[in-house]
Order: structure tokens, then sequence, then C-alpha cells
């Protein structure tokens, strides 16, 4: 089992050091870093957590194919790269943060992602490109050295592009992956794109991008992660798209309280619907609850084929994101293995 960590860039420059220490301290394999207008800049982040750790990969989880150009992503994971000694890796998707405060128009997400990829790999392969695409054009070179083979992750949900990451991608991440009805529709999405392409599934690492919280009081635990999921039924609204794989029916009483208050960031409106999220909807779309609870979901997860647990870390007790990283590498890596040992034996 790989392991990753993601955080948003919400923290000053002081913690965000304390967080890729602690991260590589703890043995994860990844400390992702979110790419989302208007925070915390994510490759000068990224250049700070490269100067103060020694092991763990570094990437963007992740940029988009619009709101940079991909010559310009290809010039700022190359130089992550370098500073890093070779530990960067490339997340990307369609993206949709800031992008109508700039403008910007989410169009052809597929094709767009496809060139972005096409382009960025020429350029890191070195020498003058000419790219002429539907969605991007660039004709010039990256004017310093470059690893060629920067690994590139793509972060989708949507079949299209869950058939795009099986065709080119070196791995797929996918978020709120934590039940089976989600997570075997997307392996076979991302296996008929690799086939389509000659390539072996198995090839691609299979990334879950899951909110998780763990804390021996599970009822904390769920609670912490319940304004995460508020936010996606009001954001999902009157649709809850997202819910149809799971089969699960958004109870009246929730559904008229999300009617009432529409999209909303205030954390005492989000926190009103965050009261009437069923239980049920944690444990499909996160890790929540003590130790021994969250390693029988992800031995669950492992079983299914998932490659990577990237965990997005949410605080059981305000603001301590640190203790979700710790007890997760401390308390349910080890819980994992042995479960995983014991179905070998």
């Amino acid at each position: 089992m790989r392991a990753g960590v993601l955080i948003l860039g919400r923290h000053p420059a002081e913690r965000l050091v304390k967080m890729v220490k602690l991260s590589e301290a703890c043995g994860y394999d990844f400390f992702w870093y979110a790419d989302q207008r208007f925070f915390r800049e994510v490759y000068a982040s990224l250049a700070l957590c490269a100067v103060h750790s020694m092991r763990i990969v570094l990437g963007p989880c992740v940029t988009d194919p619009y709101s940079r150009h991909p010559a310009m992503t290809a010039a700022a994971i190359a130089t992550v790269d370098e500073i890093s000694g070779g530990r960067a890796v490339l997340g990307i998707g369609a993206g949709y943060s800031g992008f109508a405060e700039m403008g910007l128009q989410r169009e052809k997400p597929a094709l767009a992602i496809r060139e972005a990829i096409a382009l960025i790999r020429l350029l890191l392969a070195g020498g003058k490109v000419d790219f002429q695409g539907k969605a991007t054009s660039f004709s010039g070179k990256l004017d310093f050295p470059t690893r060629p083979d920067i690994p590139i992750y793509i972060a989708s949900n949507s079949p299209k592009t869950l058939e795009l990451a099986g065709e080119v991608a070196d791995g797929v991440i996918i978020s709120s992956c934590v039940s089976e009805r989600v997570i075997k529709p997307a392996q076979e999405l991302v296996a008929n794109g690799a086939r389509r392409r000659g390539r072996d599934p198995r090839e691609i690492e299979f990334v879950a991008r899951i909110d998780t919280c763990v804390c021996p009081d599970s009822r904390l635990a769920k609670a912490a992660v319940k304004p995460r999921i508020a936010r996606q039924l009001m954001s999902d609204y009157p649709h809850f798209n997202f819910m149809a794989p799971l089969g699960l029916e958004v109870p009246l009483a929730l559904r008229q309280k999300i009617a009432e208050i529409g999209y909303s960031h205030d954390p005492a409106l989000v926190s009103a619907v965050a009261d009437l999220v069923p239980d049920e909807f944690v444990d499909h779309l996160s890790l929540a609850g003590n130790a021994v609870e969250v390693a029988e979901k992800v031995n669950e997860m492992l079983c299914l084929g998932v490659d990577q647990i990237t965990i997005y870390p949410m605080p059981a007790v305000e603001d301590d994101l640190e203790e979700t990283i710790r007890s997760f590498a401390e308390e349910v890596r080890p819980r994992v293995h042995i479960l995983q040992a014991s179905a070998i034996l």
C-alpha cells in the first residue's frame, strides 16, 4: 500500500514545512498540494516542500489545462523536479475553482487534458516543439534540462476522462471512492482506455483521494467529514449526480434544507446541512472512524485493486490536521498490513 497526503494552500509557509516533514517522517510516499485558486501558489509551495524534504514525492493535486498554459506547467513541474532531485509528479484534471472569477471557460475537458499532457511530455523530452492542437498550441522549447519521464496522473471521476487516463497517464486519481460501486466502474473505464492503446491496465496506478478523519471516538470522526459532504451536496443540488452510482437517496429533510439555503461556504449554513447528512453517506464517501474501522475500509479498498490511498486530512479537534496525518500512518497503516498479511496466509 502506498499512501499520500493532500494539503490545501490554507496554511502559512512555516506550518506547510512542518506538515511535509511530518508526512515524510510518518512514512507517506506522496505529498500532494492543491492547485486551488486563490490560495497560496502551488509551485512555490511545492518548491518550499522540496527544499525541506528528502524522500517524499511531490506534486499538484491537481492542476488544469485552462488557468495556466501547459507549457508553463511543464516548466513549473520540471523546476520542482530539479529542486527536489527528481521527486516530482504532475497531477492534472479539468479543474473548476476560480474559472468564473477569471472569465475562463471549461470547454472539452478530455480534449484539453489530452493535448496538455501530449505537449508537456514533448517539452520534457527536450528540443524544440511545434504543437498545434484544437485546445492548445505552442512553438518553442524549455530552456533548461528536464527529466523526460516525470509521471503524470489524471484526476477525474468522469467516464470519458477515466478512459483517457487509461490511454495516456501513469496514474489515475479518483475522489470519494470508498465504495466498490464507484471503484469497480472506474477501474473498468481506465482498463478500456488502456486496452485501446495496447497498455496493461495494471501499469496505471489507481489512487483513491479520500476525505479522512481518524479519531478514537467514531462519532467525532464522522462529524468532522460531514461538512465536506454537505458542500458537495449543496454544489450538486438538485440532481446530486455524484450520489447516483452509490444508489443512495438524499433524505427529504436534507433536500429541503439545501433548497432553503442554496450553495454557501458560510460555516453556520454548511453546519445546518451537515447535521442532516446520514452516517451511511460518510461510510460510502469518506474514511472516518477509529483506527480499526478505517483500517478495515482501507483493506477492502486494497482488495478491490486500489494502489494508493491519499488522505485529505480532516481534524476531529479544530485545526489539528497533524493528528489525522499521524493517526493514519501510525495506527491505521500497521493494522492494514496485518489484515493484508492475514489474507495472504
